[in-house]
């Protein structure tokens, strides 16, 4: 028998891209892709994965995933939870201690450490930046060390330093800009929230189905507007984080016809639910921005906005909460009995890419190739990762998400692994589902069991934006 000369072959499905899909085998070694053709063509192997009747896709990438000691999923159980899902890589948002006066070199040393210990996925990190003058010191150091994105808000004005003013985005864009990095901005009118909640909370306004009345959507397109002005005035590349918005998404459009460099993502929230899910949901349903009208046109413009390439990513901004945390707001959507702000926020990256593929392959007739661009190659390319993550060519990382098309099955939230222990999708019917992911040319999930632990993920350096694919996917 001859000696192999890779290590693992993968064949017999129909591999995707984000612009096709073809028959052909992939073959690993030392956890990269090695070479692609036939089989028989292919040096011998050590292993070999029969991947007939499935669809192998480039490993999946949650770019939008809160994990900080805030919440009730850490580094070791978020992880697991996406993995589970199919996802391969993380970008997760992760923030300073900015009472302590944390720099973000400093900052960026400690998540790492948590990182390595206890993720099982590869992880990138963006950071979230508050008002304050002293954390922008840490920028260039900061971009050295491979993290070169970061959020600011525009709203959350009850939360000390959280709002960030105009005068302070445009600081930041501006060392953004210089160092070749990307600005994420939450667009919305922080003023207008706070005093429409002021409001509502004067006028005894508290159940949870006023809550959307609070954030309403040209508060949103107010801010995406405002966003591509400072970036534009800046030179920073701008991404806006999770667009729920068809006036938002139209702004973003009429910047990129003239060349800006403007990107945006959905969630599936957006897609999927409306405000409706207020009044079965409650709390567990408040997030920011807050799901859309029933009957509106927002959910309907995000799939348009998919579907055109306007919308360039899809990612979960899972940002769960305890349910001990979140019932209060049953009585008070705004505060809880001791003045607290209910938090925001759902459990949502391990249902993403399931439902993705179920809600736009399977029913809405999306090509498969969907997939592979908005939820790897895109955000490989955005967020600084292309072409190591995010594609399945020669010299890439052998990061490889594998759907087995025919599997049927319905979410429960007893069988998910984040301690949210909520989903807003309990009872959906699901088709298609992930059947084993490699990452690094190693199997990490196989017919729904996890085979590595924690702590084999590595850290991700990112580099600057690349522009994601666009046009329309049929």
């Amino acid at each position: 028998m001859p000696t192999p000369q890779v290590d693992t072959i993968v064949h017999g499905g129909q591999v995707v891209t984000s612009t096709d899909v073809y028959e052909t085998s992939i073959a690993i070694k030392g956890g990269r892709i090695s070479a692609l053709g036939p089989r028989e063509l292919l040096p011998p192997a050590e292993s070999y994965i029969d991947a007939s009747g499935k669809f192998v896709l480039p490993g999946a990438i949650d770019a939008h995933i809160h994990i900080d000691s805030l919440k009730c999923d850490d580094w070791q159980t978020a992880p697991l939870a996406a993995a589970h899902s199919g996802i391969t890589s993380l970008v997760a948002f992760c923030i300073y201690d900015d009472l302590g006066g944390e720099t973000l070199p400093a900052a960026i040393n400690r998540a790492r450490e948590e990182a390595e210990a206890s993720s099982v996925l590869d992880f990138g990190f963006h950071f979230i930046l508050h008002n304050q003058p002293y954390i922008l010191e840490g920028l260039p150091e900061a971009f050295g060390m491979g993290v070169t994105s970061y959020k600011m808000f525009m709203t959350y004005k009850a939360r000390k330093y959280r709002m960030c003013s105009d005068d302070f985005i445009c600081q930041a864009m501006d060392i953004i800009a210089r160092h070749g990095g990307i600005t994420q901005l939450h667009c919305e009118n922080g003023d207008i929230l706070d005093y429409l909640q002021n409001k509502l909370i004067a006028e005894g306004c508290v159940h949870p189905r006023y809550y959307p009345e609070s954030c309403p959507p040209w508060a949103e397109e107010e801010a995406v507007n405002r966003a591509i002005k400072m970036g534009a005035m800046t030179g920073s590349p701008t991404y806006v984080v999770h667009l729920s918005t068809q006036g938002g998404l139209e702004r973003i459009k009429e910047a990129q016809r003239e060349g800006q460099r403007v990107w945006t993502e959905t969630c599936p929230q957006y897609l999927l639910l409306t405000d409706a899910e207020m009044e079965r949901w409650g709390p567990h349903a408040k997030m920011g921005p807050p799901l859309r009208p029933e009957g509106g046109p927002d959910s309907e413009a995000m799939w348009g906005g998919l579907e055109g390439g306007f919308v360039s990513i899809v990612a979960s901004d899972h940002s769960p909460t305890t349910k001990e945390n979140k019932e209060p707001g049953w009585t008070n959507i705004f505060k809880d009995p001791e003045g607290k702000t209910i938090p925001f926020g759902t459990s949502s990256v391990e249902t993403m890419l399931p439902l993705m593929y179920s809600e736009g392959v399977v029913k809405r007739g999306l090509p498969i190739s969907w997939i592979a661009r908005v939820l790897a190659e895109n955000p490989a390319r955005v967020f600084g990762l292309y072409p190591r993550k995010g594609v399945i060519r020669v010299g890439s990382d052998a990061d490889l998400l594998i759907i087995d098309a025919d599997h049927e099955s319905t979410i429960k939230a007893s069988d998910l692994k984040s301690r949210a222990g909520v989903t807003l999708y309990e009872g959906w019917k699901l088709h298609g589902r992930p059947w084993m992911t490699l990452l690094r040319g190693q199997v990490v999930l196989k017919d729904g069991e996890l085979v590595q632990k924690p702590g084999y993920g590595e850290f991700l350096a990112c580099g600057g934006p690349t522009p994601p694919i666009g046009g329309p996917l049929r």
